[in-house]
């Protein structure tokens, strides 16, 4: 029997090099998130900086919007690099991104990688001597840039110029389309800018952002076919908790899984208060259920029915989830490939020796009627039964002792 391959290759493209991050070429598809403090408040930057790296995010993205935030930059990779914390930083720039680097070449000089938005940059003859001051400097400091297209804030000329066109035709396309033309012609019209001025192809991301799944997927299907540029995906303004957790794993899902996208960004509104890592956590997760990578071991858990009345099954799943990530830190500093273990935790006797067997590790906990007993799988191998008041504890411990000897030491 033929079955299809999960995913198509890779498309082919150029190889960035973002100081110590590759994208594109046969590099992982990277994970890029973004800071929402004043760039010009240094310790509060810095402080969720390290907290996006630490949580996995291997670029980070920080708005360079005024003098104050343009002067704040050196130094906030200089307390990044006092720390430790080698995280590439990229510099988002709207209509005044050519001064400010003119103003403050220490940020220029600092970042890793700027962000130009075609929409953003001028009106007329202005928008050609700003885009070219900022590729100048790209050039003159060998930094990487992103020309990153937003639907919401697309070139209004070319707009305009392309619905002229389009109306003039016999069988006008569909507004929609235009729209879709224009967004895309922005970001290679931008690219080829870029090349003429001397900045090279493989230091040229692209990105066309949308806010609707379907739009984002027909834009990056058709940007893939047309340019061999590193893309980078993301779901403009998907949205506040499950809603932009879900429309962002529909869109890139299905582009990652035709082989396009070279990194990615999941653009979440945080709830008030909550954390902005949230973010990394989920563009980790679309990565390694896919297949593409491995961040930390996958906790299996099944959903729970009326054979699983209790709450305990959930309180230990969650439990597990909630340690495997705060220590992964640790065991990646100490363990090779302990990324790739895979942890079941079950909740009765249909499905959970089964998956606990699957597992590296699994614990298959009793259901309503069972026996008050919990079995433990190593490797497809029952190794012990549990039973008592501290599984969760003991659980926990036999984890921690199968990775010490099943992982080699660094």
């Amino acid at each position: 029997m033929n079955f299809q391959q999960p995913f198509k290759s890779r498309r082919a493209c150029h190889r960035v090099e973002v100081d110590h991050v590759s994208i594109g070429g046969d590099a992982p598809v990277v994970i890029q998130s973004m800071t929402n403090t004043d760039t010009a408040d240094i310790a509060a930057t810095v402080k969720q900086i390290a907290e996006l790296a630490e949580a996995g995010s291997e670029m980070v993205r920080i708005t360079v919007n005024t003098s104050e935030a343009a002067a704040a930059v050196a130094e906030i990779r200089r307390q990044l690099d006092a720390m430790g914390c080698n995280v590439p930083l990229i510099g988002d720039f709207h209509f005044n991104g050519h001064k400010l680097l003119t103003q403050h070449p220490a940020c220029a000089e600092a970042l890793s990688k700027y962000r130009i938005n075609p929409g953003n940059v001028g009106r007329g003859k202005k928008r050609d001597e700003q885009f070219a001051t900022m590729i100048e400097f790209a050039i003159k400091y060998n930094k990487a840039v992103r020309i990153g297209v937003n639907w919401g804030s697309m070139d209004q000329e070319l707009l305009a110029k392309l619905m002229d066109q389009n109306a003039q035709l016999a069988e006008p396309a569909e507004p929609k389309n235009v729209m879709f033309e224009t967004v895309i012609r922005s970001a290679l019209e931008s690219a080829e800018k870029a090349e003429e001025l001397g900045l090279a192809a493989d230091k040229i991301v692209l990105s066309c952002k949308m806010s609707a799944v379907q739009d984002l997927v027909i834009v990056y299907r058709e940007m893939a076919k047309r340019c061999q540029y590193a893309l980078h995906l993301g779901l403009t303004e998907a949205g506040m908790g499950s809603k932009g957790i879900v429309a962002s794993t529909a869109a890139l899902s299905i582009l990652l899984h035709d082989g396009i996208g070279d990194t990615i960004r999941i653009s979440l509104t945080p709830e008030p208060g909550a954390a902005r890592e949230k973010e990394v956590i989920v563009g980790q997760e679309i990565l390694q259920t896919m297949g593409l990578r491995a961040f930390v071991p996958l906790v299996t858990a099944c959903p729970g029915c009326g054979r699983t009345t209790s709450t305990y099954f959930q309180t230990l799943a969650e439990n597990i989830q909630n340690y495997v990530r705060q220590q992964m830190p640790q065991w990646r500093e100490r363990y090779h490939g302990v990324e790739h273990m895979s942890v079941a935790v079950m909740g009765c006797v249909v499905n959970g020796p089964g998956e606990s067997k699957h597992a590296n590790i699994g614990i298959s906990l009793p259901g309503n009627g069972e026996k008050p007993v919990a079995p433990v799988y190593e490797d497809g191998v029952k190794t012990v039964t549990l039973k008592g008041e501290q599984i969760s504890q003991e659980f926990q411990q036999m984890v921690d002792a199968y990775i010490e000897r099943s992982y080699e030491k660094r």
